[in-house]
């Protein structure tokens, strides 16, 4: 029985290029770290280009040789997004594209275009990226979801929260999407002939910045929580398996394998019925495409 995956079992990746989203800190900041340690060129795809240089400068402290590079993308407007796909498109192929970055459980607010800002960066932002920059990535694609997504359900006609707002549903729902966007993707890669495989993972709990948003009562008390759960560098194990495990293949799903996939190493995780269904994965594509205007061509 395997012992699980961590970052001691990431091989050398000299000559590799990994585009890593939300690369700045937690879990997008550890997976940079690693893949640069051992030897990987990493774009980090970040919001904000003084947070991007200080997370480079972090990294260069324990990696003085890493290969690293910037590229802004905010991935709440579909604009910039665009504007940053264009960017990827015009420089060194990519082996390996991380979708990490994300929001999680913040008062409603909505994106340039309108969207509810969890559906919006978490699905529709990294689908609008990952649709334009495909054709680009040679390798992997990974998709960040959540044991979230095990409460999700998609309201295809509230998907701006109009109606309603619960910040952890909403939540739920951009995990859903995320998973359900991996498993079509995948698929459809294979349809096309592509070699490129598409890869989820979720971190377990991890003590990340993602928490800053808690209720207050829970803020302070989780330090006390901090031994039963992944810290941001391990938190980031199923995504360094996704991105260089040697036995995984798309349509993978990792985690930790701890109680309740909460923490531990890394190794297959459990996807809901829903997760896995192809018809409503079908359907969220279509209205993906339609509300970012970003028709991926699979």
């Amino acid at each position: 029985m395997s012992r699980g995956f961590t970052a001691d079992d990431v091989s050398a990746q000299t000559g590799r290029t990994f585009l890593v989203t939300g690369a700045n800190a937690g879990i997008g900041f550890e997976v940079s770290k690693i893949l640069a340690a051992r030897g990987g060129h990493v774009i980090l795809g970040c919001r904000d280009a003084d947070k991007a240089e200080g997370a480079m400068n972090r990294i260069r402290v324990d990696v003085p040789a890493a290969e690293l590079s910037f590229q802004p993308l905010d991935l709440a407007d579909l604009d910039q997004v665009r504007d940053a796909a264009k960017a990827v498109l015009a420089g060194p192929r990519i082996d390996v594209l991380v979708n990490n970055a994300g929001v999680m459980i913040p008062p409603k607010t909505l994106t340039k275009q309108g969207y509810e800002l969890q559906f919006g960066v978490n699905h529709l932002g990294t689908f609008a990226f990952t649709g334009l920059v495909h054709p680009h990535v040679d390798d992997r694609i990974v998709i960040t979801s959540s044991i979230a997504h095990k409460g999700g359900e998609i309201d295809f006609s509230d998907l701006s929260a109009s109606r309603s707002y619960h910040n952890w549903q909403r939540y739920q729902t951009s995990k859903l999407a995320n998973l359900l966007h991996m498993f079509e993707l995948d698929r459809r890669l294979s349809a096309a002939g592509r070699a490129t495989q598409a890869i989820g993972c979720h971190p377990g709990v991890a003590l990340t910045e993602l928490t800053r948003h808690l209720p207050l009562p829970l803020r302070t008390m989780t330090p006390l929580a901090a031994p039963f759960f992944n810290s941001a560098a391990q938190g980031a194990w199923p995504t360094l398996q996704a991105a260089t495990g040697a036995r995984v293949q798309g349509g993978d799903y990792l985690g930790p394998q701890g109680l309740g996939e909460i923490s531990g190493r890394s190794g297959p995780a459990r996807a809901t019925r829903t997760a896995r269904d192809p018809k409503l994965a079908r359907e969220l594509w279509v209205r993906s495409v339609e509300l970012t205007g970003v028709d991926p061509g699979l």
